[in-house]
């Protein structure tokens, strides 16, 4: 009967050390995965972390390749630039604390987004703006090229006008046909005498036939005479100056004319003061600003 107690006995404490390897068991078999899921969260918001704060570098690279651009900002956009940075310098510090919370991983998750959002429409403005700037550089640029292509046709049409003018005002000026030029000697009564010597010549005249010219100004006409001696020197009589030919020159007479328009003929008369030499004599005749004509005579 004892022996059965006994038996009894051992039973119930293998039955109870049984029950207390299991519970043993269950308790180690709950702490391992209870640290396992621990380690899990663990990695998980460590991955989080290290991707929110490498979206907020690639924002903070897109703001500085944005803000290297040429294009001059405006005041809105340098605020903006100036916001953005300082949001992307407030999260970094956030995300470099040691530990997070789930809800203030939460929060940087949904200002990362918010920020991406403003980043993508601040560095779409800058875009268009750009574009702007080089429409309104092209713009400028042809507006230079049409004013230097005006300037340029009005320099040209500057000059055709000017060469019309100098054709024109060429054209105006009073020509000669022809020329003939004598020798005369005063006589005590007067009467002039055609001679041919030199010791004897005391004054020339000078006929000579205005051509037909429609577009000559109508009227008065100044016309001067130039007479050079045989080695070429001016004879100076008056003593007066005008302008031919763009020159300034000296006359040795000067007297007018009335033209109307037709070709007519007129004879000038001019008396040395001097002593007339042997050799040939030019003459020429201006009018108008340009020549009219030449002729010569000769003296032995």
């Amino acid at each position: 009967m004892e022996n059965q107690e006994q038996k009894k006995r051992d039973t119930n404490k293998i039955y109870f050390l049984i029950a207390v390897i299991v519970a043993l068991l269950g308790t180690n078999m709950y702490l391992y995965f209870q640290k396992n899921k621990s380690d899990q969260r663990i990695v998980t918001v460590s991955d989080e972390k290290t991707a929110l704060q490498t979206e907020l570098e690639k924002l903070e690279t897109e703001l500085d390749q944005a803000n290297n651009s040429t294009t001059e900002l405006s005041t809105e956009l340098k605020t903006k630039d100036d916001e953005l940075k300082a949001k992307i310098a407030q999260l970094k510090t956030a995300l470099n604390k040691g530990t997070l919370t789930a809800g203030e991983l939460a929060k940087a998750k949904e200002d990362v987004k918010q920020l991406r959002y403003f980043v993508g429409k601040y560095t779409a403005d800058i875009d268009d703006l750009m574009k702007k700037n080089a429409a309104l550089t092209g713009e400028r640029d042809s507006l230079k090229t049409t004013v230097s292509n005006v300037k340029q046709l009005a320099d040209n049409l500057s000059k055709v006008n000017d060469s019309l003018y100098t054709k024109v005002k060429a054209g105006a000026a009073l020509k000669t046909s022809q020329i003939q030029i004598g020798a005369f000697k005063i006589r005590n009564s007067g009467k002039e005498t055609d001679v041919t010597r030199a010791s004897t010549a005391q004054k020339i005249k000078v006929m000579f036939t205005v051509a037909n010219n429609p577009i000559a100004e109508k009227g008065s006409h100044d016309i001067y005479m130039r007479v050079l001696d045989p080695a070429g020197n001016l004879i100076i009589g008056e003593g007066g100056s005008f302008t031919a030919n763009d020159q300034d020159l000296q006359y040795t007479y000067k007297t007018a004319i009335e033209f109307n328009g037709d070709a007519k003929t007129f004879t000038l008369d001019w008396t040395n003061r001097n002593n007339f030499e042997i050799g040939t004599y030019s003459v020429i005749l201006y009018a108008d600003g340009y020549t009219m004509g030449r002729g010569s005579f000769s003296l032995r």
